[in-house]
């Protein structure tokens, strides 16, 4: 303790840097920094070949680490791991220089990034005073938000800070994303110890705007000069204003990679609906492997090479919709497997969304005011597949078994069901000729008949003289009212997510 007091004296005495010596613009007073096992990385700017030493100071901890001599102007120290708590002091000190970081808690780091829906407020979500009037009792949940910013060349740090870390308060939240702090402070009840926000979010954005450039190579994506209109919704998307590839990435994603963190969540895909749609069951899933593999080796191992990535499956748009943009993008979503985690998406987990739809949205239907209901089911997901949290049902229901007869189909679910009638939420594909159907093949409805705790029958009578080549469930963009899909878990709170399911392409479920 002597100890401790006498080196905090003197880190006082020492005179604040005249800016030669400072941190990384996202390192800051009030900051969560990677808890324990995970060793925290911090970095910043100092003068050419000096030494940093770097204290973490509290009433009862003491830890202090030298950086390498500058290079290039930056500095970069990796501290021994420290367990969930605070508040810690951390100040970094070269030639008689100081820059210190005040009421430092560790605890998970999660980045929240997508398009409009993750960008979508605390102020605009449903119930948004009491939302707001909650986030003083939540003071070790804290949010920080990048600002808008776009790069043709990868950068070290941001162009621009728009929230700076801060403990809640209800202006902060006011412009911070609804569903990551909803996410953060339903998880912070379940692991009471301290969650960090890191928001990176932009309206209206298509996944190649967040992808690198090797990323976007393996999907036989070039990058080039797109049109995009940058706004949040994609309605007003347009010819005549650009959104290069990479440009989100560069800025937005690639300065955060020496940070260590714990995992991700991610709300996008609505401007993928129209913009190389067939490529995103390629483009999403090797996002989320290139920014895992960037992320652990930017941190010097710290983030895992397989963190947990959480992402929503897309809501609803259009209730008279008639093309597949939506389905089609929620089914890429999965990778065309229709549930997560899959071979292809490890280590993922989903929110299905698309029973939650928001007609008088005063922010349009795209953007749905329930967040908190996309939250919960989000940290379901993380809490059995992030935390490893037994006994937790994250999944709705998925079909096991689909047996086809002469006149019925009968799909058997791998959990019990909570059914009610729908004469045409799931739809057949009739052929005589035992080949494969598509989003764009003729498809007909197929009634609910019977059902019992695990199984429903429907009716195949759109396929008298043929054979019932395809089934496929929820393949529209409006697919039901508010909490009104007909199949969900036997407790009603986790819908059976879209799917589509071939008899003639070696599909194991027939």
């Amino acid at each position: 303790m002597a100890l401790i007091f006498v080196v905090v004296v003197l880190l006082a005495a020492l005179h604040d840097s005249d800016g030669t010596l400072r941190f990384a613009s996202y390192y800051g007073d009030h900051m969560v920094l990677q808890k324990a096992p995970q060793k925290a990385v911090l970095w910043g700017y100092g003068s050419e070949r000096e030494q940093v030493a770097v204290y973490l100071t509290s009433s009862t901890v003491l830890q202090k680490v030298l950086s390498d001599p500058v290079t290039n102007g930056i500095w970069q120290v990796t501290l021994e791991p420290v367990d969930a708590g605070g508040p810690y002091s951390i100040y970094a000190v070269a030639e008689g220089s100081i820059s210190s970081l005040k009421d430092v808690l560790f605890g998970d780091i999660w980045l929240c990034g997508g398009q409009s829906n993750m960008l979508f407020t605390v102020s605009q979500i449903f119930n948004s005073s009491e939302e707001l009037a909650l986030s003083s009792k939540y003071p070790h949940v804290r949010p920080f938000m990048t600002a808008l910013n776009m790069s043709k060349t990868e950068l070290i740090d941001l162009i621009q800070v728009e929230i700076p870390w801060s403990a809640p308060n209800s202006s902060v939240l006011a412009k911070f994303s609804g569903l990551c702090w909803l996410f953060g402070r339903y998880m912070y009840e379940k692991l009471n110890y301290p969650i960090g926000l890191v928001e990176s979010s932009w309206g209206g954005t298509p996944v190649e705007a967040w992808s690198s450039t090797r990323a976007l190579k393996q999907c036989g994506l070039v990058p080039s000069e797109d049109m995009y209109e940058l706004e949040d919704d994609i309605i007003q998307q347009t010819e005549n204003s650009m959104l290069n590839s990479t440009v989100l990435w560069n800025a937005m994603i690639h300065p955060f990679l020496n940070m260590t963190i714990y995992g991700a969540i991610w709300y996008q895909g609505e401007a993928n609906a129209e913009y190389h749609k067939d490529k995103y069951n390629c483009s999403f899933p090797t996002m989320i492997n290139d920014w895992r593999m960037a992320f652990h080796q930017g941190s010097g191992g710290q983030t895992a090479p397989d963190f947990p990535f959480g992402f929503v499956q897309l809501s609803t748009y259009k209730e008279s919709a008639t093309d597949d943009g939506f389905p089609d993008i929620r089914w890429h979503q999965t990778a065309d497997v229709g549930f997560v985690p899959n071979i292809r998406m490890k280590n993922t987990f989903m929110a299905v969304a698309f029973d939650l739809p928001d007609e008088t949205s005063p922010y349009g239907t795209i953007h749905p005011r329930d967040k908190q209901d996309v939250a919960y089911r989000l940290t379901l997901g993380a809490r059995a597949v992030a935390y490893g949290e037994k006994g937790i049902s994250f999944q709705g229901p998925f079909p096991k078994v689909i047996v086809p007869s002469k006149s019925t189909v009968n799909v058997t679910y791998d959990q019990g069901i909570f059914v009610t009638p729908s004469k045409d939420i799931f739809e057949i594909c009739c052929s005589e000729k035992n080949v494969s159907c598509e989003s764009d093949s003729l498809w007909s409805p197929a009634p609910i008949m019977v059902w019992n705790q695990i199984t429903i029958q429907l009716s195949a009578s759109a396929c008298p003289s043929s054979k019932v080549a395809a089934l496929r469930y929820g393949w529209s963009d409006w697919p039901c009212e508010f909490k009104a899909c007909p199949v969900y878990d036997s407790s009603k709170n986790l819908p059976a997510p879209p799917f589509i399911a071939n008899r003639y392409a070696g599909n194991q479920i027939w």
